[in-house]
């Protein structure tokens, strides 16, 4: 059996921190791209888990972070906000490779690794922005997203 090591970078997106706030295409850029690493993270380990729970997540991931795009966009054109399309980061792009060198079992445990990491920063960008943003509408679908990321952590603790 080969083992393959897999390094979880400590920042995949930009959280800002209590001094400085994130203005608001910031926040629409550092929102999508982390719902496109959950939702194509979630494609690439649903190609080959065999594990019920992981397979239900994932699929969940995809859902609920197709949805957050679609209400962060939204809220990004109530506010007049221009942002461009969701895309990974070089961290996102290097996790999801690392993910795709794995295989069963392996992949599985780094695909929960790397969401736990995720969902941590996620929940941090989504608070800081439903605190201190500057875009109403932004600001509301920040504190709508935060539970449900919320929800996923508790999920994630139990796998």
């Amino acid at each position: 059996m080969k083992t393959v090591l897999f390094a979880v970078p400590a920042l995949m997106i930009a959280v800002p921190t209590a001094a400085q706030v994130m203005a608001p295409t910031e926040y629409v850029a550092a929102a999508g791209a982390s719902d496109m690493y959950e939702i194509t993270s979630s494609q690439v380990v649903l190609e080959s888990t065999a594990d019920p729970k992981i397979r239900r997540f994932a699929q969940m991931m995809i859902t609920h972070h197709t949805k957050s795009t679609a209400d962060v966009k939204a809220a990004a054109a109530k506010d007049r906000v221009t942002a461009p399309p969701p895309a990974l980061n070089p961290l996102q792009t290097q996790l999801v490779t690392e993910l795709r060198a794995q295989q069963g079992p392996a992949r599985d445990a780094a695909y929960v690794t790397q969401q736990k990491t995720a969902h941590d920063q996620a929940l941090s960008l989504h608070k800081a922005y439903a605190m201190q943003g500057s875009a109403r509408a932004l600001k509301s679908a920040a504190g709508k997203i935060v539970p449900v990321v919320q929800s996923h952590i508790t999920m994630l603790n139990k796998m």
